[in-house]
């Protein structure tokens, strides 16, 4: 969803300070934040929550705060970076695994809410907010059994509790007051459109709510809104899926949802250039400065990262023909795109991958190999 002319200024910025490097249209991330806060104003409507581990960013995060109702993190170097970064926003700390000092931090900055995995993790939560002091609002993570067939990613066992495990937990809440349990959390898979997920968070709050006696209780439903790589115009109804929800809400709850990708993906570019053409064994290959291990997610993924070329009109080898697309890593696995058409591709042509506005650098194996970082550039500020 970068403009024409956003991707101009972008690939002059670039010949001035070298490739690689990741382009983040910032004007295109608040248009699309804002469309998605539209259509959840409805009544009934879940809060907006960002999943920070998309991309944490300093500029993408305060690029959406005007338009998110809290941030999610998931680990205690999130939990410091994003606090420094928004003081003021409201936040949510999930994830399996969390360390004492993480707990500690909770604590300390005032989370507002904590997303609780385990008994045991309750159970040193509530040991520490008494010799501490503190008090604090949790959500216990639940972890339904279900068919979840064709679905991107499926939260399996390390990811919240199973109801046996969930009804031990209240035995602990008796005893420690200061610990509030405010409702539940689930996020139980990803990759859904709109149907779906209302089918899954119809699912949810069935079984939440036969389970919860609070006045005002809270509900979690998650993330996991489908992204289609391969195709960039199509995004998630949020229109359908908010007034979907809406109907299904019930006066007195706050119910909520913590997207990530499906916020900051389309506002990113990795744009790189071509250092090779060839072909071998009757296949064409374009060898791209960089690589996977700055933009991971077709790796992880196992897709084709969308992409257009951007010629350049440099003399040098080039094909027409269907071209994978790889980078500079020893390894056969750095494939960023396998037997696409490219039109025509030459060495020194720009490659500007999109869709790389969430889980590329951040998730990516950066020295490998020990290549250049690629730069980053934000546009509209």
């Amino acid at each position: 969803m970068i403009t024409d002319d956003a991707r101009e200024r972008a690939v002059a910025l670039i010949e001035d300070e070298g490739l690689p490097a990741f382009v983040y249209d910032l004007r295109a991330l608040r248009s699309h934040a804002a469309s998605i806060r539209e259509a959840l104003s409805v009544p009934g409507a879940p809060e907006l929550y960002y999943a920070a581990k998309a991309n944490a960013e300093a500029p993408v995060l305060r690029a959406l705060e005007p338009y998110v109702d809290g941030i999610e993190v998931a680990s205690g170097g999130e939990l410091d970076h994003v606090h420094r970064i928004l003081p003021d926003a409201r936040l949510a700390f999930g994830g399996p695994g969390k360390t004492d000092p993480e707990l500690a931090s909770i604590l300390r900055l005032g989370v507002d809410c904590v997303h609780v995995e385990s008994p045991y993790e309750l159970t040193r939560l509530a040991t520490l907010a008494r010799e501490t002091g503190h008090e604090v609002d949790v959500l216990l993570r639940v972890n339904l059994a279900g068919r979840r067939d064709g679905v991107a990613l499926a939260m399996s066992g390390p990811f919240g509790m199973d109801p046996e495990a969930i009804e031990s937990c209240r035995e602990i809440l008796a005893a420690a007051p200061w610990i509030r349990l405010k409702g539940f959390h689930a996020h139980l898979a990803s990759g859904l459109e709109a149907p779906e997920m209302l089918q899954q968070s119809e699912e949810i709050l069935a079984w939440a709510r036969a389970r919860l006696d609070l006045p005002t209780p809270e509900i979690n439903l998650g993330g996991g809104m489908a992204v289609d790589y391969s195709d960039p115009g199509r995004l998630f109804d949020w229109t359908a899926y908010a007034k979907g929800i809406a109907e299904l809400a019930l006066p007195g709850e706050t119910l909520r949802i913590e997207p990530g990708r499906a916020m900051s993906v389309y506002c990113g570019w990795y744009v790189t250039d071509v250092l090779d053409v060839k072909r071998a064994h009757g296949e064409w290959y374009a060898i791209l400065r960089g690589g996977t291990m700055h933009l991971r997610t077709p790796v992880t993924k196992q897709h084709d990262q969308p992409f257009v070329v951007i010629p350049q009109n440099a003399p040098g080898p080039a094909t027409t023909e269907p071209v994978t697309l790889v980078g500079q890593l020893c390894t056969p696995k750095d494939v960023f795109a396998r037997s696409v058409p490219a039109g025509r591709i030459a060495v020194g042509d720009i490659v500007a991958f999109a869709m790389a506005g969430a889980y590329a650098w951040n998730i990516s194996h950066h020295d490998f190999l020990m290549h250049p970082k690629p730069g980053f550039h934000y546009l509209n500020a």
